[in-house]
């Protein structure tokens, strides 16, 4: 792990930012924390899931009590998986399949030539939000809030576009794996790599943490909902080591419980997501992984 020191930051998108729900940009006090180095890797969540006996949600059977309306024979086990397409930009649940058998050990499903076992130093993925947050504590660590891993991936550097700094690339050098080219067409892999990528592939940030943008999402503690930056700022003043709110609400997907998100993924690039931003924000339903989505750990204390 890293120690990441105390200190205060401007939270939050500012700028040309599209992202209404990253605004507005307020004043955050942390104290010191420690944070995994990079995400949790497929080495280290088998080292957990032999040691706990632990099955993630991608590889349980849905309950038939929980989707009366499901016919039994599609009560499978399995996860969403990124599928290119020729398509637009306007329908994203063209390019996810659910596929049968996906899970962190079968990135691709049941018949993925790619296993875990294969990729031991890629970042860990289809996990859901549970399956986080019990291997952070069967490592007697935490999930990251929001503001501890904003403050984090920006690694020192203050009121900057990327964890790096304001260009995407740095003298015509990638800093991050995203997408290159036509989205969700073709991922031309021009920074070295097509999909996934092991962790460390890419230059660390000030802190000396890997893969704080693109690569995979990585979930946080945080309930998210799109006005809390705007609720956060009518208490006036620094806010302090910020929990979020007591309950999550996306008018988007009324009903459905979603914690926040960050960092985007290789998905990501300029005429989709960009939540490679530094101050960006994303959500997802707690009940579900997918092929993009990963997380790491953090610890209080000295």
């Amino acid at each position: 792990m890293v120690r990441i020191p105390a200190g205060s930051f401007a939270m939050g998108c500012g700028g040309d930012c599209p992202m209404e729900d990253a605004k507005p940009v307020h004043e955050v006090a942390l104290d010191g924390f420690w944070m995994d180095e990079t995400p949790v890797t497929n080495g280290e969540f088998q080292k957990f899931a032999g040691s706990a006996g632990y099955q993630t949600i991608a590889e349980r059977i849905p309950k038939a009590a929980d989707y009366p309306d499901v016919p039994t024979d599609k009560l499978v086990a399995g996860s969403a998986v990124f599928t290119p397409q020729d398509v637009g930009l306007l329908n994203p649940y063209a390019w996810w399949t659910f596929t049968p058998g996906a899970s962190w050990r079968h990135t691709e499903g049941s018949k993925s030539p790619e296993s875990a076992q294969h990729r031991a130093d890629y970042p860990v993925i289809h996990v859901a939000f549970e399956d986080a947050a019990s291997y952070c504590r069967w490592s007697g660590k935490d999930l990251p809030t929001e503001a501890q891993y904003e403050y984090a991936a920006r690694g020192g550097l203050v009121g900057k576009r990327y964890a790096w700094g304001d260009d995407l690339k740095p003298k015509g050098k990638w800093m991050a794996n995203n997408w290159q080219g036509s989205f969700p067409k073709q991922d031309l892999g021009d920074d070295g790599f097509k999909g996934l990528s092991p962790v460390k592939a890419f230059p660390k940030n000030g802190y000396g943490l890997y893969d704080m943008a693109g690569n995979v999402w990585q979930w946080c503690k945080d309930w998210y909902r799109p006005d809390t930056y705007a609720t956060r700022l009518k208490t006036g003043g620094k806010v302090s080591n910020p929990q979020g709110p007591a309950s999550g609400a996306d008018p988007t997907e009324p009903g459905i419980a979603k914690r926040v998100q960050r960092g985007g993924s290789f998905l990501c690039n300029e005429k989709y997501c960009v939540r490679y931003l530094v101050g960006s924000r994303g959500r997802g339903a707690v009940d579900s992984g997918a092929s993009n989505l990963g997380f790491r750990c953090v610890k209080s204390g000295d």
